[in-house]
């Protein structure tokens, strides 16, 4: 991080210039030195390593529901080489009190702490071809001033579009494909994904902060939310984490591995059918879910957030067995693998 005393910049223009003293110019936020929340790692593309590549971003703490978000994260940077090229300082940004990192005690002592990191990765996408992740917790302060240190780091290694991830919970049945909220700075980023919701208004997230700032800049921003069964959002889905693979694969023109996630995703799916095949009462609110789903895409004719369906069971009316159940199997891979 950076030394010496810190300095004030407003953000205007593509780039943010440093100023001795405080001020506001309309419309655009006065923070401290971005420059000064994380630090370059010594090993850097080489020149030329990085040609306008895409800059994923995956940030935990807003809504991840099925834990599809995090997901995909985890399986791109397990299954594909890479390395972190830059590091953000969490002690200027994170909540410890908030969201406390895990410690082990062993008896008569303090034996490990898990703290958490916010970084950027370059990764190589199957075909070679690199892309950047920027993967870790969101922060809960300095929204503004964390979003225009991304805003240099995209600049600084010449990113051509920003993509967010994360899922939502929608009143859709497990036995339909999972679909995708899509969003862009500009319309034609995303064509091909039809709405499934109309103008609603959200609690405020940096995924979304983010791409509404590279918009405002004339930058490439886009993003996609998948849709969890709202019966299935504590479980970890990993069909909608391909879902969002798939994604990012198919608009940054990237060779992005699902193998395992599908195999996950057959997996979980075949779990929930045959505990739902148990409980006639859930087979049944199933079997609604389908029928209001294939009537939407059919007809394109009402949203299906979830909070905007009363008339369906809640989720825990829907599965609470079921939940039980899939935490057990979850537990179980967990052990075998």
């Amino acid at each position: 991080m950076g030394s010496g005393p810190s300095r004030v910049v407003t953000l205007d223009g593509d780039d943010a210039a440093a100023v001795d003293l405080p001020c506001r110019q309309k419309g655009r936020p006065t923070v401290l030195d971005p420059k000064d929340l994380y630090e370059l790692d010594p090993d850097q593309p080489e020149p030329g390593e990085l040609d306008a590549p895409v800059l994923v971003h995956v940030l935990s703490g807003f809504i991840d529901a099925g834990h599809a978000g995090r997901l995909a994260s985890d399986h791109l940077l397990a299954a594909l080489d890479h390395r972190v090229i830059a590091r953000f300082d969490l002690d200027q940004l994170y909540d410890y009190r908030a969201r406390r990192p895990p410690m082990v005690f062993g008896g008569d002592r303090w034996e490990s702490v898990e703290m958490p990191k916010l970084e950027l990765s370059m990764v190589q996408d199957a075909a070679g071809v690199p892309f950047l992740i920027l993967s870790g917790p969101e922060p809960d302060v300095q929204w503004e001033r964390f979003i225009a240190a991304v805003q240099q780091l995209a600049e600084h290694f010449g990113v051509r579009m920003t993509v967010g991830l994360h899922a939502i919970p929608m009143a859709v049945p497990h036995t339909r494909p999972a679909g995708i909220t899509a969003h862009a700075s500009r319309p034609e980023l995303v064509e091909g994904h039809p709405p499934w919701v109309g103008r609603v208004q959200v609690p405020g997230h940096v995924t979304g902060l983010l791409e509404l700032r590279m918009a405002e800049q004339g930058k490439d921003a886009a993003g996609f939310a998948v849709h969890v069964p709202h019966y299935l959002t504590q479980t970890e889905w990993p069909e909608a984490a391909s879902t969002l693979v798939q994604a990012v694969g198919s608009l940054g023109g990237l060779t992005l591995p699902t193998e395992a996630l599908d195999r996950a995703a057959d997996e979980m799916r075949a779990a929930v059918t045959g505990q739902i095949q148990d409980q006639p009462e859930v087979a049944a609110v199933v079997r609604a879910l389908e029928e209001q789903y294939d009537a939407f895409v059919g007809a394109r004719g009402r949203s299906l957030l979830a909070s905007e369906t009363s008339e369906l069971p809640t989720a825990d009316e829907l599965g609470a067995e079921l939940e039980r159940y899939l935490a057990e199997e979850n537990e179980r891979r967990g052990r075998e693998g």
